[in-house]
This record gives C-alpha cells, structure tokens and sequence, in this order.
C-alpha cells in the first residue's frame, strides 16, 4: 500500500513543479517581449535624437536670413561633425545641393533624392531605415522646409550608422534568453523544492504509519509467542491450565497494552496527544516486566530497590520489555545460555547480559529506527531510546569489562513530597 501512495506523492511533486514552472515561463515568455521592446524603442528614440539635434539647427541656420543661405551652415560645427546631413530640393525648384563637409557615412544619392522628394510632396518629416554605400544600417531623418512663398523648397536629411545599436539589442536579446533560461530553470529547482516541503507532512505520515505497524508486529512477536507457550503447555497437560490461566490472562492485557501504547506514541508524535504522566514504582513494573516475559532456558535475575517516578507506564513497560526481550536473543554466551542481569536503583535500569558485547563502530546508530547489529528489525532499541527522551531521560550501552554489553535506560526520579 506505502509504494502506490509513495509514488502518487512523487508523481504530486513533478506535477506540482511542472504548474509552478509553468506559471513563471508563461510570465518571463509576457515580460521578456516587453523588455526587449523597450529596449528597442529605447534606442531608437535616443537615435532620432541624435539626428533631430543636427536636422533642426541646420534647418534655421539655412533659412535664417529669409532665404536659402549656406553661409552660416558652412560656419557651424555642424557641418564637420557626425551625423552627417545633406540640405536637397527634392522634387522642388532645383538648387544647389550642400552635403556636410564630413563623410561620416557615404549614401547613396538616388536613396537620399527619393526620401527628399517624398518628405517635400508630404509636406512631413518623416524616419526612415535604409542602407549605406557599405551596406551598414543606418537612421535617416528628413525635415522639409518652405520658401519665402510657403512652398516647399527642399528638405534637410541627417543620417548615422546604427550598426553599434543593433549590436546591442542582439546582446540585449542574447542576455535576456539566458537569463530567461536560468530564471526557468531556477523555478524548476524552487518549484520542487516548495512542492516537496508540501508533500513532506504526508511522506512523514506515511513513514509514521511503516513505523507503527513494523514497531505493532515488534513488539507482539514476544507477547505472542508467550501465549502460544501457554496455550500449547496447557493442551499438553491440562492440569496446569488453572495455573497457566491467570498468566495467559495477563499477556493478553499486556498485548491490549502494547497496542494502546502504540497508538499514543503515534498520536504523540503528530502532536494529537500528551504523555500520561502519573506516580510509577520503577522497581514494581520492571518486576512485573520480568515475571510476563518468557525467559525460556535464560536465567534472569533482578536487584531491585524502592524507586518512584513520573512516567507514562504503558510506554515504560514497552521500553523495559523491549530491552529484555533484546538481552534474551541477543545477550547468549560461548554455551549458548543467555544470563541476563537487571538491575533498578534511582531511576536506572540496568539490562546486563553476557553475550558478545556491542561493536564500537556501530555505537548510537544502534539506536536508530531500522538499524542493528545482528540483522533484526532495529525497532525494539530505537522505541527505548524514544521512550527515555520521552521522559526526560537518556539510553546508553556500553561493554562489560568481563564481556557482554550493558543497556541503562535512565530517567528522572520523582520528588518526594
């Protein structure tokens, strides 16, 4: 069931960034044509400028004297500079031509005659693109002006190479398509980022619920097997079955338990529910812990001595089995016998065996969910460890001088009032 739901949430993920990508292409795909656009009108406004500054003073110094004088054009710096213009009749009443001294960029005659003679038949000025002699682009302007008897008599045209301007709305372009490419590219890569923080309460709900049911069948592996104990024991031989009855009786309430504990530790961790903290006699519940637990050919002993803390005592039954549980398949010596050792005094358990001890370069990844030293589940250790951070308290293991390894589970003793 977890694989299905796993991939339906990955398959949520790509789709979700897939619509965020798409969302942010389809602005850049608005925005980039716009940017561009002004970019463009930009430069051509700033080009038609330039050539205004020189068509408009070179059109009243020749017609500054009522009439058409090249005097004062000759004189100004104008006529040495760039961009270079050209004073034409057009299709008016002949007249001396004037091409400014500097050839910044050679025309053709003919094209310069046809945008005269249509700006003088318009009776507009007008902006036109066209080509030099060299074939560069260029930006021509052209101003018509009137004679002394309101006729147009010819045009001022001013002309530059906007070669340099196109190369820059060409890197302009270029810079705007990489830049879209990243900016799309930058919104995959959040847009699967923000879409697998979406989806993490719910991967962290499904693994909650791998947990809770690989933690259901760890913990009832041992209580089962008690009671199929019993149960064969009392079909064997009958007479026990008043004995065996009362014990029977108690491992199904401490199946009940363990299931009630799983629960509260998973509404626990989705924040749904508080530990039931209440005054527990430490050393009566190990006892009672020990007593339920079927020890088969291992001998247990137990060292107890009064200690009262505040604990959730379903919770601390599950922590105390699960460490004796992991001393008895785990903790057997060179002859195969488990001895196991346990020990309460101030808020400490202490689980001591006599098997091979812990390897050191496991460490406190031997408390980690689905992670172990001898190939079970890892569950068991992981829910002690849990348990005891629960209460405030800690777990640590450590190897006996003489052999074996050592669990002590410890937490907060209670006040006396």
């Amino acid at each position: 069931m977890r694989a299905p739901s796993v991939e339906r949430l990955r398959r949520l993920r790509w789709r979700l960034t897939a619509i965020f990508t798409a969302m942010n292409t389809i602005g850049l795909v608005v925005l980039a044509p716009l940017v561009i656009f002004l970019d463009a009108d930009r430069g051509r406004a700033a080009i038609d400028n330039e050539l205004n500054v020189v068509t408009g003073p070179v059109l009243r110094l020749a017609s500054e004297r009522g009439g058409l004088d090249f005097a004062g054009v000759n004189a100004d710096p104008l006529n040495t500079g760039c961009p270079q213009f050209a004073i034409l009749p057009g299709s008016a009443t002949p007249f001396t031509r004037h091409f400014s001294a500097n050839d910044c960029t050679p025309m053709d005659p003919a094209i310069l005659d046809g945008l005269a003679t249509q700006a003088v038949r318009d009776g507009t000025g007008l902006l036109a693109d066209s080509h030099a002699v060299s074939g560069a682009d260029v930006r021509v302007e052209v101003e018509p002006f009137k004679d002394s008897s309101d006729r147009y008599a010819g045009a001022v045209l001013a002309w530059t190479d906007v070669s340099d301007e196109i190369d820059r709305r060409q890197r302009v372009l270029a810079v705007v398509l990489v830049g879209c490419a990243l900016l799309i590219g930058a919104a995959a890569l959040a847009g699967y980022w923000l879409s697998g923080r979406a989806i993490r309460p719910a991967m962290a709900a499904l693994e909650q619920q791998e947990v809770l049911l690989a933690e259901t069948a760890h913990d009832l592996r041992t209580p089962v097997a008690a009671l199929r104990a019993l149960a064969e024991t009392a079909a064997q031989d009958p007479e026990q079955s008043g004995e065996l009855l009362p014990r029977t009786v108690r491992l199904a309430g401490r199946m009940g338990d363990i299931i009630d504990g799983l629960l509260v530790r998973a509404r626990l961790a989705a924040g749904v529910e508080q530990l039931s903290m209440q005054p527990v006699w430490l050393d009566q519940l190990v006892a009672g812990v020990v007593e339920d637990t079927v020890s088969g050919s291992a001998r247990v002993s137990v060292v107890t001595a009064p200690t009262m803390v505040r604990a959730d005592p379903a919770l601390l039954q599950r922590a105390i089995g699960n460490l004796l549980d992991n001393a008895l398949r785990h903790g057997r010596g060179p002859g195969g016998e488990a001895v196991v050792t346990v020990t309460v005094a101030d808020g400490r358990v202490t689980v001591a065996d006599q098997g091979p001890g812990v390897d050191p370069a496991i460490g406190d990844e031997l408390f980690e969910r689905f992670t172990s030293g001898s190939g079970s589940s890892g569950l068991g250790l992981s829910i002690v460890r849990w348990v005891a951070l629960s209460h405030g308290g800690d777990l640590r293991v450590y190897n006996a001088d003489e052999g074996g390894a050592i669990f002590e589970f410890r937490i907060p003793v209670a006040k006396q009032q």
